[in-house]
């Protein structure tokens, strides 16, 4: 492992341990944590008006993703619900709804559509935009388990029960694993007390990247830096991406914004590994 990158990690084969689940209970410190830092994630780069679909975690629905809607329309991006009610899994008609809904965003804007799904949602979003490269300008997924074991996760259970789906499809979930033809960034933490974090690594290529963050699994969608990241991402011009560059931070953001290719460390902010 080079020093600027990062190898995905197919070997987590068991959930997270118990204290690591503990520390979820964490994510409403984390919201009061993104209000007190509103300063510093008002000073995300400006959007250019482009269409961003945000598709919710497992069992959740467009509540949980209110504030990243939000903090994108305060930056200047059309920002969009899914609006299938609670993702329960592949539900009849979901996947063909969010196409459509894809497709009517491109056409009224004239423009390529952002997609930012977090844990179950990020997994949407990264197929969505396999089956319509054309349509989606970037994917960006927050703590969401495209590879590993599908049993590596406390949530597995409960998506057995909402989905019905009782037994593994090896065949569809080893296709999750592959990689985007658009833009893509997996946002993960080694915090995570839902997925093994190493189920959330992105091989990174020059199109396709990961960015630590310091958060719990069900409040990563609330996490400061976590939404500095979204938005420093989705910034980046149409046809011109580059990759998250850890060495043009200095100060604070040098402080959260740790290269995922150098070994865990203690934060002061959100608990310890």
């Amino acid at each position: 492992m080079s020093r600027n990158t990062i190898s995905r990690q197919d070997k987590a084969d068991t959930a997270p341990g118990l204290v690591r689940l503990a520390l979820e209970m964490r994510a409403p410190w984390e919201l009061g944590i993104a209000l007190a830092a509103y300063p510093f994630v008002k000073s995300a780069p400006r959007g250019d008006g482009h269409p961003v679909l945000v598709f919710p975690g497992l069992a959740a629905g467009d509540v949980t993703t209110v504030v990243i809607r939000r903090f994108l329309r305060d930056l200047g991006y059309d920002a969009h619900a899914w609006e299938q009610g609670l993702n329960f899994g592949p539900r009849p008609g979901v996947l063909e709804a969010c196409v459509e809904k894809i497709r009517q965003l491109r056409q009224q804007h004239g423009r390529t559509v952002s997609l930012v799904g977090w844990s179950l949602g990020g997994v949407y979003a990264r197929e969505l935009a396999k089956m319509m490269p054309d349509d989606v300008r970037l994917v960006i997924s927050l703590g969401s388990p495209f590879t590993g074991s599908p049993k590596a996760t406390n949530a597995w259970r409960v998506y057995q029960l909402v989905s019905g789906e009782k037994e593994i499809d090896e065949a569809r979930f080893a296709a999750l694993k592959q990689t985007p033809g658009v833009p893509t960034t997996s946002i993960f933490s080694r915090t995570d007390g839902v997925v093994a974090w190493q189920c959330s690594v992105e091989q990174e290529t020059a199109t396709s990247e990961n960015i630590e963050v310091h958060a719990s699994h069900v409040g990563m969608g609330l996490n400061p830096t976590a939404l500095y990241a979204i938005a420093d991402r989705l910034a980046q011009p149409e046809g011109d991406w580059k990759r998250f560059d850890h060495k043009a931070h200095t100060g604070i953001k040098k402080l959260l914004f740790l290269d995922p290719a150098r070994s865990s460390w203690p934060n002061p902010f959100f608990g310890l590994y």
